[in-house]
């Protein structure tokens, strides 16, 4: 079997008697790896990608905040480390409302977490992972990874019970989820991803309830939070830990704190699950740069100053609702899902069909990078996002600019 996204080549293999694709397990020659949005456009303005158009949350006034940020040549690089980093774990579980940082994991992005998990609850080969299309590509890639069987159960792809909500478009179905498990006993570890992506849709805490209080479900329930910040009070599944062994939060400062250059990842859980991820991470996996903005990003100030800019970002994503749907007649279909992020889920329709268009979204999504200097994403191939393209809630101008270029690739195609 060739290697994925290596070219043939006839060069001869010295020694003779190697080959790297014998040595390979054939789960990972198998493996097509997830495909971010930087790969496939990295100029323009960049609403691909979900990430914080406003910054990061780091107040430049404050100037005590300033001085913790040691210049990076000075701050002992060549020292490994601390290892657990107590302190952005104590801000962490203050900020959540925990009891303390015994509830708090800090990973390489949410990513590690993900793959952390699925190694420390599933057997490779023998066990599995439910996980809720449409829902982030990383779930199935690191199971494919780790040789962990996958089961789908989709959430509601009709719009016929509204949008988002607890019975809308992309709510959870919780009696085909109770049904899988009983059909799979197997199956060790729920993602569910709340808010979405790429449906920008909370699930509702009485339906993750009724997951994590089915008794025929032995394994845990991982609620992926990484845009919990843009969708309200009351949202956050973090409120059900004290009550609940058998579940885990994940969140990220990538998303509205603006940080997603420095990969920080949270899991948040009751102590026993909290050691054992601990047991298992690599040493030192949070770097001391990383570490020191995380810890400038946590402070009281900076906190407020990234929920000021989420405030600002819901509001720009309402707008930016509002003059999509003055793009109506050109074939601009209502925003689809609950919209509780900061992206819209868009989809295009065929000029006389008025149906969602697969091809016609693909190719402006091309036109738009190509040729207008603004890149989104194509999310057609997801299940019950035929025809759609995600859009990240951009500065004004920036916003400006995508229906000003829109408009003009919508009239030319």
């Amino acid at each position: 079997m060739p290697i994925l996204g290596l070219a043939p080549s006839t060069a001869p293999i010295k020694p003779v008697h190697f080959d790297l694709e014998k040595v390979i397990r054939p789960n990972i020659l198998a493996l097509h790896p997830y495909r971010c949005a930087r790969d496939d456009y990295q100029e323009g303005i960049l609403l691909d990608a979900n990430e914080n158009a406003l910054g990061h949350s780091i107040p430049r006034s404050f100037n005590h905040i300033q001085q913790d940020l040691s210049p990076i040549p000075d701050a002992d690089l060549n020292r490994y480390p601390d290892p657990s980093h107590d302190g952005i774990k104590s801000c962490i579980a203050s900020l959540r409302s925990l009891p303390g940082k015994d509830h708090v994991f800090l990973g390489v992005g949410s990513d590690e977490v993900i793959d952390l998990l699925m190694r420390i609850c599933v057997v490779p080969a023998n066990e599995k992972i439910l996980i809720t299309p449409p829902t982030y590509g990383m779930y199935s890639v690191c199971a494919q990874v780790n040789d962990i069987g996958l089961v789908r159960c989709n959430l509601n792809l009709s719009g016929s019970g509204g949008e988002g909500g607890e019975h809308g478009r992309f709510s959870l179905l919780v009696d085909d989820i109770k049904a899988a498990i009983l059909a799979d006993p197997s199956i060790k570890l729920i993602f569910l991803c709340s808010p979405g992506n790429p449906t920008g849709t909370l699930i509702s805490l009485a339906a993750i309830k009724a997951i994590l209080d089915y008794e025929p479900f032995k394994g845990i329930v991982v609620v992926d939070e990484a845009y919990i910040d843009f969708a309200g009070e009351g949202a956050s599944a973090v409120s059900l830990i004290k009550d609940y062994a058998n579940l885990c939060v994940m969140q990220t400062l990538s998303k509205s704190f603006g940080l997603a250059a420095i990969r920080l990842g949270i899991a948040l859980a009751q102590p026993p699950l909290i050691q054992v991820l601990t047991n298992t991470k690599a040493p030192y996996n949070i770097s001391t740069p990383s570490a020191q903005l995380a810890i400038a990003a946590l402070s009281k100030e900076a906190v407020q100053c990234m929920r000021l800019k989420c405030r600002t970002l819901v509001e720009s994503r309402n707008q930016l609702q509002k003059s999509l749907e003055n793009l109506s007649a050109l074939g601009i279909g209502d925003v689809i899902g609950g919209n509780d992020a900061n992206f819209l889920v868009v989809p295009i329709l065929h000029k006389e069909t008025r149906l969602p268009d697969n091809v016609r979204a693909n190719a402006l999504y091309k036109e738009l990078a190509e040729n207008k200097g603004v890149v989104v994403r194509f999310r057609g191939k997801e299940a019950g996002c035929e025809g759609c393209l995600r859009i990240t809630v951009g500065t004004a101008e920036e916003n400006g600019i995508l229906l000003r270029q829109l408009q003009s690739a919508l009239n030319d195609y």
